[in-house]
């Protein structure tokens, strides 16, 4: 799963209408916790960017092959105290409650941090499984070209920014 640019308003704004329909929240100014919940999570795909930066930095210093990447990426990411792979969402769901609990924007959190977790984890799913869906089309495009190889990597790349153009993602 991954987080996209593109889904991070849609992401927020989603999550804080749900917490405020269901009474679960109370904010004066629901679209100022939305931006709240924003910035969680775009510090998330700062940070993301940094360990994906390292990992090649490390990758390239120690002459690894691509294939070594997720490993070496997981190992970077431990360092700095970030979640990558199937546990990103339970880490930006303990984030955004987190957020909450010590937001000016958010006047009460009426629900335990569980049932917050449990009403915003399909919402954050759904949005990142586009990922998935993704990645399943590029792979389809680039069957011709061997995995793991520095042309998969520059041709997944190429082929992938192409798909999202035309799915509105990015």
């Amino acid at each position: 799963m991954r987080l996209f640019t593109s889904k991070v308003p849609v992401i927020a704004t989603e999550i804080v209408r749900k917490l405020v329909a269901d009474s679960d929240l109370e904010a004066e100014s629901p679209t100022e916790v939305a931006k709240d919940v924003e910035a969680v999570l775009n510090e998330y795909l700062r940070l993301e960017r940094e360990v994906n930066a390292k990992t090649r930095e490390l990758m390239d210093g120690r002459k690894l092959p691509a294939s070594e990447f997720g490993r070496v990426k997981k190992s970077v990411a431990e360092q700095k105290g970030l979640k990558v792979g199937e546990d990103v969402v339970d880490y930006l769901l303990d984030q955004i409650v987190e957020a909450f609990l010590y937001s000016n924007n958010v006047d009460e959190v009426f629900a335990a941090d569980v049932d917050l977790r449990r009403k915003m984890a399909p919402i954050v799913k759904k949005h990142m499984q586009v990922d998935e869906e993704l990645d399943r089309e590029v792979r389809g495009r680039i069957r011709h070209v061997e995995e793991g190889t520095p042309a998969w990597e520059i041709e997944y790349t190429k082929v992938l920014e192409t798909v999202k153009r035309g799915s509105g993602l990015k």
